[in-house]
């Protein structure tokens, strides 16, 4: 997953760690510390045993630059990450910043912008799914 985000959007170097976005409730199953970090501004261990399920937000040193996600504070995402772990028993996503070696996107017409100059598949804005259509 790396690999492609990288090739297909981010265009950066292939060591750079993308986060995981955790819901709350199980941070301590998979990380050594258990703390509320909803910006994505603290980096944690990753348990060993879990390492291998999440090889795409591991970073080198084992470690994951942690974003903590409450039902309360954000249940649209906290819902689509709780729909991925009924779907794969990981109750996380990997998550970076939306953009492609430029300030982050901030509104729709960058986030649009983005998905037509790179390589993605698809964009969701709201309840908007943009799905790019490839010739067969």
């Amino acid at each position: 997953m790396k690999a492609l985000l990288n090739a297909k959007i981010k265009k950066r170097e292939s060591f750079r760690p993308f986060a995981p976005s955790i819901m709350s409730e199980h941070v301590s199953d998979w990380f050594e510390e258990d703390d509320n970090v909803p910006f994505m501004m603290q980096v944690f261990q990753i348990r060993e045993e879990r390492r291998a399920q999440i090889p795409a937000v591991t970073h080198v040193d084992g470690s994951g630059r942690l974003q903590t996600v409450h039902r309360s504070t954000n249940p649209r995402y906290h819902g689509l990450i709780s729909a991925f772990e009924k779907l794969t028993g990981v109750p996380m996503l990997l998550n970076t910043s939306f953009n492609e070696n430029e300030p982050v996107v901030c509104r729709p017409k960058e986030a649009l912008d983005c998905f037509l100059r790179t390589d993605m598949d698809v964009l969701v804005l709201g309840d908007t799914v943009i799905q790019r259509v490839r010739e067969a």
